[in-house]
């Protein structure tokens, strides 16, 4: 599965950030690759980053890094620079956002042919589209 993250860069700290991700620990990539994390990318624009991260469940993934020595250390070391994880309603948490919308599950949808296509929310503000019609995204 995929998630989707939100978390903030503290003031003055991009550049640190940055660094800091040219080559996370060895330790730590082999807590994620033992824990199935398959993927996780970061993506940033001014003081916000979005991440995106390939498991089968975030949540028990997240529960076992956090248990592990190499972790810590990284905590430490990468807490200089975040200032906070939000949800999908902006609280601060480390709860994924919300997935809106994905080509892939259009594209597989598309594919069905016994459902019928009918109206799908248009992303958050409740307005709706025809699946049928194509759209700027």
């Amino acid at each position: 599965m995929r998630y989707a993250l939100h978390s903030t860069i503290r003031p003055g700290q991009i550049a640190g950030y940055i660094r800091e991700h040219a080559r996370i620990p060895d330790d730590l990539r082999e807590v994620f690759d033992r824990v199935g994390i398959g993927e996780w990318v970061i993506w940033r624009s001014g003081d916000r980053l979005f991440h995106l991260v390939e498991c089968d469940d975030l949540p028990t993934a997240l529960a076992a890094v956090e248990a592990e020595p190499a972790n810590e250390r990284w905590q430490a070391r990468i807490g200089a620079f975040v200032a906070e994880f939000f949800d999908a309603e902006g609280n601060h948490t480390g709860t994924p956002l919300q997935e809106v919308w994905s080509l892939s599950e259009q594209r597989r949808a598309d594919l069905r042919p016994h459902e019928s296509k009918q109206q799908a929310p248009d992303r958050a503000d409740g307005l709706t589209r025809s699946t049928d019609s194509a759209s700027k995204v």
